[in-house]
Order: C-alpha cells, then structure tokens, then sequence
C-alpha cells in the first residue's frame, strides 16, 4: 500500500464519532477512502452525521498521519486495510470487522487456523498451566493461539504457544506503540519475534476500560474455536466466548471446583452449552488436526527421534526422575508428555508415574 493511501485510512480513522462501523457504511457505499474524501456533503449526509460529513469535507489532514507512516517504515510493522491481501478472511464474516489493523512481526500467522485461548486475569496456578500446556498441544495440532496478552491466562497461552513454534497472535487494546500490561514488555518482544501483535487502535492510543470488549470480537473473529481455561462471573473472556457463539464459533470451556470462584464462569458457559473440556482430545473431536499440507511446514515432524522416549526407556518413571534424565524442566516436560498421550505413545499411570507403549 503506498503511503499516500494508507494516510487516507488513517486520516479517516481519527474523524471522532466515526467508528469502525461508521467507516465501514462510508466505504460500502463509496468503495474506497479517496472516494469518500471526494464525495459531496450531501452524498456523506445520507450515510453519516452532520459533524462527520464537515470533517470529511474538511479534507485528510495529513499531518495525522506522519507518526503512523513513519512507524510503517519500520521493519516488521505494517498496517492491514480491509482491501489488503493480508486481512484476514475470518474476520471478514463477523458483523463488525475492523476497517484497517496495526500488525507488528509475522503476517504469515493470519493465514493460518486459530484457536482463541481466553480467560481471567486474576488466574490460579493451575489455570495458567491448563492454558500454557493445552496452548502447546494445540499448537504442535497445527493451530495459531490467539489471545489478549493481559496478565493470567492470556499470558500463559502465549507463553505456551512460543514453547512450540511461536504460532501465536496477541490482539490487544491499545496503540502498537504501547505495551499492556507493562509486566509483558519481554512476553510482547518475544511474541514480535515468533508471532505477531495486531490493534485496531490507532498508535497512542492508552489503554481505556472501552477498548478491550472491543477488540475481543477481534480475538473470537480470528478464531474457529474459542477455549475459556478459567473465569470469574465478571470476566472478560465471557465476552470474548459469548462475541464466539454469535459469530458461529465453537465454544468450549474446561470445568473446575463447584467451590471456586474461578471456575464459575466456565460452569455458566457449560450450562450455555459450551462443550467441557479435559482434554485436548474434546477440542480436537469438534475441530480436527490441521491438515499437514496447510501447516506450511510450521510443526516439527512428529516421527522425528525424541531424546524424551530416550530418556523415559519403558518401565514405569516418575515427573521427579524424568525431571533428571532429561534436564528439562516440569513445566516443560508436562506439554511433552501430553502431547505424546495423544499419540498414543506414552501412557500416565496412578501416582503420576508415566510409561512408554512399545
């Protein structure tokens, strides 16, 4: 896109009170923004307001878009119109989608499938490895992570994404330029690296209660599939899963104590009828594993020697002494070993012993 364009778009995202939905009505009815800069106060008037209309006759002002274009040249961050060839396909069948998208590292990642892996911020331990180990499997599945970067589950999905092939897409609500929560700067680096980090918002732009409800129809929208690993009745990620049914989304939620507040939003989302999940294997049920040739070589071959089957042999072994054989750490040797449950390769035992099948 040249530059000239793109300062169009943005130009036209910063008249206040239009909105994603508002521009999106202006280009359907003129087809691009250098029409709609070209219209008549009349012909805007039927599709907008009075105030909008004036500020689109009043003309792009240019200097708006200085800081975005500059940002732009920048190795690996673009800016994503909906007439782009990046855009993702997705987002096109939701009722909103969003006119244009700021993206900083790997665009490849937004012509893959994704599961969207939500859930509280105020998380427990053992939700973040829940998120963590089940974003890894489903990753080494074939499929791309999506979340929302906030602290607690968002978090860990990520972090369980980057633990494979960095298949791993952060929506967040705020400009590119700002990192949110600031604890996630090296989580936001590593995510730039391997994956990818999208926003509606333009730059500057802080982070406001408003935004995050917003942008997670973007979460959902991306994905086929939504998993919500823990909530509270108050979380967010209800939002992101109920924006996932109305779009035609799969929903599945992973059950927890009757005593937990945490675990209570997953029960109503149950009781709603999302699908319970224990496993990866009830995901996979619903969605299958990505085919091989649309991997796009992403997932390491699965038949590859594995120094972990070394180390195992195939008599009954402890976490403990697999933890030494290995050298690796639990929370490491957790996703690998549910990754080889699933191929019917390794079995867990009672006591939390673990055992190869010949």
């Amino acid at each position: 896109m040249i530059d000239s364009d793109a300062a169009l778009w943005i130009c036209l995202g910063a008249i206040h009170g239009l909105g994603s939905q508002g521009l999106c009505k202006l280009l359907g009815a003129f087809g691009n923004p250098e029409q709609i800069y070209a219209a008549s106060f009349s012909q805007l008037r039927e599709i907008t307001s009075d105030a909008i209309a004036n500020a689109i006759i009043a003309g792009p002002d240019k200097e708006i878009a200085k800081p975005a274009l500059e940002w732009m040249a920048q190795p690996n961050n673009h800016f994503i119109t909906l007439g782009d060839v990046h855009y993702p396909p997705a987002l096109l069948e939701i009722p909103d989608p969003p006119p244009a998208l700021y993206a900083k590292g790997n665009l490849h990642w937004l012509d893959t499938l994704c599961i969207a892996v939500v859930g509280s911020r105020n998380s427990s331990p053992q939700g973040e490895k829940n998120a963590d180990d089940f974003s890894f499997a489903l990753n080494q599945q074939g499929y791309t992570i999506v979340s929302g970067m906030a602290l607690g589950i968002d978090g860990a999905a990520h972090r369980g994404a980057l633990k494979g092939n960095g298949a791993t897409i952060a929506v967040v609500g705020t400009g590119l330029d700002i990192v949110y929560p600031s604890r996630h700067r090296e989580l936001a680096h590593q995510i730039v690296e391997r994956g990818l980090i999208i926003s509606e918002f333009a730059l500057g732009t802080p982070s406001r209660a408003q935004n995050f409800p917003k942008r997670n129809r973007i979460i959902s929208g991306l994905a086929t599939g939504c998993l919500v690993v823990e909530a509270n009745l108050q979380s967010g990620s209800l939002i992101t899963a109920r924006l996932a049914a109305e779009q035609g989304r799969d929903v599945f939620a992973i059950p927890g104590s009757i005593h937990s507040p945490l675990a209570k939003g997953c029960h109503q989302l149950i009781k709603q009828g999302a699908k319970l999940v224990d496993s990866i294997q009830d995901i996979m049920e619903e969605l299958g594993t990505v085919p091989a040739v649309a991997r796009n070589d992403i997932t390491p071959a699965r038949d590859a020697p594995n120094p972990l089957l070394d180390a195992m042999g195939y008599d009954p072994v402890s976490m403990d002494e697999l933890v030494e054989r290995s050298g690796l750490t639990s929370e490491h040797l957790s996703a690998m070993l549910l990754m080889l449950e699933l191929d019917n390769t390794v079995s867990s035992l009672p006591g939390g012993r673990y055992q190869r099948i010949a």
